[in-house]
């Protein structure tokens, strides 16, 4: 890492991507919210910039959390929650809407 990068906590499962990485070192208040969240709330806000598929998506994103955690949002809105952990199943609802994702 960087020397001029400050370190910032990655959630349960995924790690910190620069992209991310470098919004939130941009942004103090942002910053100091984000280590304030749970492993699981900052691995929800990860999984969900990261799952999109366009990059242009993805920048989208990366503003929303700054933006969101910064008006008290814990965790991204509307989201099916993060399908990469291992540690407890993937629900009989979320595997329904993965299902249809994928037709």
């Amino acid at each position: 890492m960087n020397k001029n990068m400050t370190k910032i906590s990655n959630g349960t499962v995924h790690t910190i991507p620069t992209d991310i990485r470098k919004a939130l070192s941009a942004d103090k208040k942002a910053l100091v919210i984000w280590e304030d969240l749970t492993p699981l709330g900052r691995n929800e806000w990860i999984c969900w910039v990261t799952f999109v598929k366009q990059d242009k998506t993805r920048q989208e994103h990366i503003v929303r959390l700054v933006s969101e955690i910064k008006k008290g949002k814990r965790r991204p809105c509307c989201w099916i929650g993060c399908i990469h952990r291992t540690d407890k199943a993937i629900s009989p609802s979320i595997q329904g809407i993965l299902a249809r994702r994928s037709k």
